[in-house]
């Protein structure tokens, strides 16, 4: 009996755990969400920065055959209209993509995938796809798949009358009908479901080791559970990493809860509550407990981030972007350097704010332009959040507090903190209009280390501050109320007399 009981816990505690292992390779951690990038360009930063900087993945967006939609220039949104499950995109094609997540292994870095497998394009489209496939939106025809109009909830189990979203409190039509016209698939269909699995099955033989399911929301988990099931392993070993788009801000009647047992969900409250604490809405002293202590899910069933391409566009409230980089850093700096949850950085491009539409950087045929890296600055119209120093370099503070809680918490007053990861790490926050200049217990071993916002490790000297710690573990803790970094970070791979080091 008790082996048996033994065998049913180890059961459990394996579905407990399936799809939510990241694949990172030892010592490093922090996804990148390199929106609308081209493979070729991807495989290249993998190589040139992804790599040598220590971090875990990126998340490529949607590799399907999608609409291609003229507005005159192409909207960001075509990706999410797939036609058929060809990886043929404005990103690049099959031959390009296997490249670039081989590319990305070899150098440490693992490729998970946006996947669009709630619906297909708008109802009424009509035209061919990126891969040449033809569809046709009135029939419910994608020869390219292929789907008829039997592998649609249309007349099925949608209870509106134009098939589409009315009652976003109604968990039939959120999830058997259309999403804003979006054909929606019939996953109840066991054929429709070998097809995405099939899909993901190619995804995981080039090497891709998890998925970021998009509209998971839309979906009823046991038949994205019944997809999964025919999924393969990944080549590192294992079952895919998965992560769930579950929109939920707790007064939904749909649960990120519902879906952890076949993966982790994205969370939006990490966000929201990043937003108020940064923009002084909510005290940063409450921050403490953040975490499982306030209420969010466990650490090991949660990607976290600032913002994502919806909520970049104003679609959220109270969210930060990259239109305020200050805040947008500190922010940033606290999700890396907190122990809670799988940290997602998003990674963008520069778009008109009056409008919500635009698609990357484009050439007159309408393709996406190269990311042009000169130094550790990006242009030709993007970005690149990821190379900002107060980011890279706490991505290098997170791989070095690896394993390590956080302790040592101090506040002052509501709006400066600072908290060690263990003997690993430390950092302070300062938002308050007066300086913080305090002696602080930093957790870590005597010697001078260097401040990774202000400056980095070189030649072992300090670019940037420095900062003595003491025999006892304490040090004094600078950080100005008016500068343009309101913060300090040390770790131990920044520590004068040794070795640099990111992961």
């Amino acid at each position: 009996m008790r082996t048996q009981t033994a065998f049913v816990l180890l059961l459990q505690l394996y579905g407990s755990l399936a799809y939510k292992d990241p694949h990172c390779a030892d010592g490093r951690t922090g996804v990148v969400q390199l929106f609308e990038w081209r493979w070729d360009d991807i495989a290249a930063e993998c190589k040139n920065f992804f790599g040598p900087y220590g971090f875990c993945a990126i998340q490529t967006s949607p590799a399907t055959e999608n609409r291609v939609i003229s507005m005159p220039t192409r909207p960001w949104w075509e990706r999410f209209q797939p036609v058929s499950y060809k990886i043929a995109t404005r990103s690049g094609n099959e031959t390009e993509f296997q490249n670039m997540v081989k590319t990305c292994a070899d150098s440490g870095v693992s490729v998970y995938v946006k996947a669009v497998i709630n619906h297909m394009t708008s109802g009424g489209s009509v035209g061919v796809g990126t891969g040449g496939s033809h569809f046709d939106g009135n029939t419910l025809d994608f020869p390219g798949v292929p789907y008829n109009i039997s592998d649609f909830n249309d007349g099925h189990e949608c209870p509106t009358l134009d098939g589409n979203i009315h009652d976003f409190n109604d968990v039939k039509q959120v999830r058997n009908c259309r999403l804003v016209n979006l054909l929606d698939l019939r996953l109840a269909n066991p054929y429709v479901r070998g097809k995405i699995a099939d899909y993901f099955n190619h995804l995981v033989e080039l090497g891709v080791a998890g998925f970021q399911i998009d509209a998971s929301k839309h979906m009823w988990p046991d038949d994205l559970k019944k997809i999964l099931d025919q999924v393969k392993d990944v080549q590192m070993g294992g079952r895919p990493f998965v992560y769930h788009e579950v929109i939920d801000y707790g007064g939904e009647p749909i649960k990120g809860d519902e879906y952890l047992e076949i993966g982790r969900v994205t969370n939006f409250k990490f966000g929201r509550d990043m937003g108020m604490a940064f923009r002084k809405h909510e005290p940063l002293k409450n921050l403490q407990d953040f975490g499982e202590g306030t209420g969010l899910w466990a650490s090991g069933d949660v990607v976290n981030f600032l913002d994502n391409p919806d909520e970049e566009r104003g679609f959220m409230v109270s969210i930060l972007t990259n239109s305020d980089p200050k805040l947008y850093k500190l922010a940033t700096a606290f999700m890396l350097a907190h122990p809670y949850g799988i940290p997602r950085i998003l990674s963008s491009y520069h778009f008109d704010v009056t409008s919500r539409e635009h698609g990357p950087p484009q050439n007159a045929d309408m393709s996406i332009k190269h990311v042009v890296v000169n130094g550790m600055n990006c242009s030709n119209g993007w970005i690149c959040e990821h190379r900002w120093s107060e980011i890279y370099n706490m991505v290098a503070f997170r791989n070095m507090a690896a394993g390590k809680g956080m302790s040592n918490w101090w506040s002052n007053a509501n709006y400066q903190i600072a908290f060690s990861r263990g003997d690993r790490a430390f950092i302070a926050f300062n938002l308050e209009d007066t300086d913080l200049d305090q002696t602080l217990t930093t957790g870590l071993a005597a010697g001078t280390y260097c401040d990774v916002i202000s400056g980095y490790l070189e030649n072992d000297k300090c670019t940037g501050k420095s900062v003595t710690v003491n025999a006892d573990g304490t040090a004094r803790i600078q950080v100005c109320a008016k500068c343009e970094q309101q913060m300090l970070a040390i770790h131990v791979g920044a520590k004068v007399g040794s070795p640099a080091k990111r992961y």
